[in-house]
């Protein structure tokens, strides 16, 4: 059992502000500062007046506004985090860093690699920290797969998985199905995860990309699933399928030249995950691990990082990385080729 996540009293603390403090903040972001060593909400700010007030006070946050711009002028934030639908994320990144503030901006960093570049460029400007709260660098199970991969326990890799479902009409985000707001459906959603989480495991970049989708007419405007081909640097295969109508589930699998990692639910904070390696087809070892701090530790790392104790593990250039294999798989969908994947 891991120690609990207490705050030692003679530590600094960095104060956040969350921008668009909505579902998400309430039930990941909330639980993950409660549960932080370094890190504090001190303001939120929610486009609705009322439910900005009625946060700040269920969550005992002294300050709230209506809009990103207020909440950056506050000097009692160190750090603003934007949680706005994806279509909010360049504006509100742009704000934060023109009040001089580091920035943590959730996953898809931007609606293109476009975005994501005018950011990376705007906080290299303003000499201000920039980060993508790619969450699952922070779980114990990429991080315990990846320095199996390392050690060589399966040899060299050859093939990859990553799989995310969701039952998305049962989300309560209804704005994932407008591509205005959400940019696509959920090879932008949850894609983004498998696709950091491979080249996160692997420690390389993807060349090329080959997609396929299928749609219906409850989202007539985006995808509703898909399935990615992607090739990486050293040759490694893998494939990503994403659904926004299927039950949660979200296997990682590795296959090399002398095993085989695998994990049911590699992308899951809700419940422990079992991690197995096999080798000709017999189970050499089995593992469990448990990612509920993982928000507790992606706040308190950006913290740091803020502090420039250390650098933070997914800093902006990871953004356009990460955005540039989304965009030529949207080109793929449009043009039924395989599509190369353009330079950060």
């Amino acid at each position: 059992m891991e120690e609990p996540r207490t705050r030692p009293a003679d530590r600094a603390v960095t104060r956040f502000g969350i921008v668009g403090f909505g579902l998400h903040a309430v039930r990941r972001l909330m639980p993950g500062f409660s549960a932080s060593r370094e890190a504090v909400v001190t303001a939120l700010s929610r486009r609705d007046e009322q439910r900005a007030r009625q946060s700040a006070a269920e969550y005992g946050i002294p300050h709230w506004f209506s809009g990103a711009a207020a909440l950056c002028e506050l000097p009692e934030v160190d750090a603003v985090l934007v949680t706005t639908p994806n279509s909010a994320h360049l504006p509100d990144v742009l704000t934060a860093l023109r009040y001089g503030k580091p920035v943590l901006v959730e996953k898809p960093m931007g609606m293109n690699a476009g975005e994501c570049r005018q950011m990376v460029a705007a906080a290299e400007a303003a000499g201000v920290l920039l980060g993508v709260a790619q969450v699952f660098r922070f779980t114990h199970s990429l991080n315990r797969i990846r320095a199996m991969i390392r050690a060589g326990d399966v040899g060299e890799p050859l093939f990859a998985r990553c799989d995310f479902s969701y039952p998305g009409l049962r989300h309560a985000r209804s704005w994932i199905g407008k591509r205005e707001i959400s940019g696509g459906g959920p090879v932008m959603d949850v894609g983004i995860h498998c696709v950091d989480a491979l080249r996160y495991l692997l420690e390389q970049e993807v060349t090329h990309v080959a997609a396929f989708a299928r749609f219906d007419h409850n989202w007539p405007e985006v995808e509703a699933a898909a399935t990615l081909g992607l090739r990486f640097q050293s040759g490694v295969l893998a494939t990503i399928s994403v659904s926004a109508r299927a039950e949660y589930r979200t296997p990682v699998e590795i296959v090399g030249t002398s095993g085989a990692i695998r994990a049911d639910d590699g992308l899951t904070v809700d419940r422990p995950i079992t991690i197995e390696l096999r080798r000709g087809g017999e189970l050499v070892r089995r593992e469990e691990v448990n990612n509920q701090d993982a928000y507790a530790r992606q706040v308190d790392a950006f913290a740091r990082a803020v502090r420039s104790f250390e650098p933070f593990p997914a800093p902006g250039h990871d953004g356009i990385r990460n955005q540039n294999v989304l965009d030529a798989a949207y080109r793929s969908l449009q043009t039924s080729r395989i599509e190369e994947v353009g330079k950060p």
